[in-house]
């Protein structure tokens, strides 16, 4: 019989707060030696590593906020708005700076720290986390809240065993992103020797809205789920960029051909290829090749290098008119022909990694509160889950 014992955070482990930036100071996108870790920069992986989407700070204001830094094994925590977001920080992000909307979990004993990380992103943790939360207008969760969570767990060997269970799934997704990122990045690199760098191919401009069809997605639909099931497996995409704008399911699609999608409002001209059928929502905007020769993956190649501008004066968004007015180039339809044949198998790998990582996801997401509970024994994992 494996003896469960239960913990409070506080006493296990040190819980230290972010740093605000100085007033009048801005991140910067150019990259340096100081990355700054945001809200929005976790719930995407596991390991925090740095990439294209992470912002800095300049030299004068690391001096100022360098008493505020994460190290590598770091269990980063959100603690403001969208709370409960969990990541460990990874080699590349040693020494980064944290936003005061994060905390960093530090010097943990007595628990496996991959084993707490797990335990944190489960319905047990999330479920202590949402305890301690407060605030009508904007929630936050308290340091001294975020102490009194309270953790249950067998012996570290078995901690370490549980762990090792779900961090071989996390693994497995993991590299499967980092194909996908290496994919795309060859994709892009085609499109740009192709129809960029000084090439010889000849393109024929065009109005966007003359060779595709552009709609603005709506309301949501009336009946969905936020899970996926057997009834409701359509997706919902919004204009969101967390989980590519996934917002839930449904029982039908409103766009059933090839696509890409561009976000209209918040993170405006954020592009997703869209391969499956699918209902857009708020202010989502779909644009759909009218040609059988021009692929949605040239688009969404072309969408990734153009400078979408906002309209309004209240909130800005981008709107079904203005997109419908922008010059497109489109090479022959034998040139087309070519490079479709080249860049849609790459863009097929990406999506068969994607769904392989969604039923990872779901396997590691029905373990974990099991393994967490002590409900699934170890013993009743009678296979190995990869090879």
């Amino acid at each position: 019989m494996e003896e469960w014992k239960e913990y409070r955070l506080g006493d296990i482990a040190t819980i230290k707060g972010g740093k605000r930036l100085p007033k009048g100071v801005n991140l910067i996108k150019a990259p340096n030696n100081h990355p700054y870790i945001r809200v929005q920069d976790l719930g995407h992986e596991k390991t925090l590593e740095l990439n294209s989407s992470y912002a800095y700070v300049d030299d004068e204001t690391q001096k100022f906020i360098s008493k505020y830094i994460v190290n590598t094994g770091d269990i980063i925590m959100s603690i403001v708005g969208t709370i409960g977001l969990i990541g460990i920080v990874g080699n590349t992000l040693n020494n980064a700076n944290l936003t005061e909307n994060c905390v960093k979990v530090v010097n943990v004993s007595n628990i496996e720290k991959e084993y707490l990380y797990y335990f944190l992103i489960s319905t047990y943790g999330q479920s202590e986390m949402s305890k301690g939360i407060v605030g009508a207008v904007q929630l936050k969760l308290p340091i001294k809240n975020i102490q009194n969570i309270s953790i249950k767990a067998p012996n570290l060997i078995i901690q370490k065993k549980i762990s090792n269970i779900l961090q071989s799934l996390d693994e497995k997704i993991e590299l499967n992103c980092r194909i996908n990122e290496n994919l795309e990045q060859q994709a892009q690199a085609l499109f740009k020797s192709w129809f960029v760098d000084g090439t010889n191919i000849e393109l024929n401009y065009h109005e966007l809205g003359n060779i595709t069809s552009i709609t603005a997605g709506g309301d949501k639909p009336s009946i969905y789920s936020k899970e996926l099931t057997e009834k409701y497996y359509t997706p919902i995409y919004s204009n969101g960029i967390e989980n590519e704008g996934l917002y839930g399911y449904t029982d039908f699609a409103k766009i059933n051909s090839s696509s890409i999608t561009i976000s209209a409002r918040g993170t405006i001209g954020y592009i997703c290829l869209r391969t499956k059928p699918y209902v857009p929502i708020v202010r989502l905007i779909s644009v759909i090749p009218k040609k059988e020769e021009l692929s949605a993956e040239y688009l969404y190649l072309w969408a990734l290098r153009q400078n979408f501008s906002a309209t309004g004066t209240t909130q800005q968004q981008l709107t079904v008119p203005n997109l419908k007015k922008i010059s497109i180039g489109i090479p022959a339809k034998e040139i087309l022909k070519k490079f479709n044949n080249i860049v849609i198998p790459i863009f097929q790998s990406i999506e068969k990694n994607k769904d392989e990582n969604k039923n990872l996801a779901q396997l590691r997401d029905t373990l974990l509160p099991k393994l967490m509970s002590g409900e699934l024994k170890l013993s009743e994992i009678k296979t190995k889950l990869y090879e």
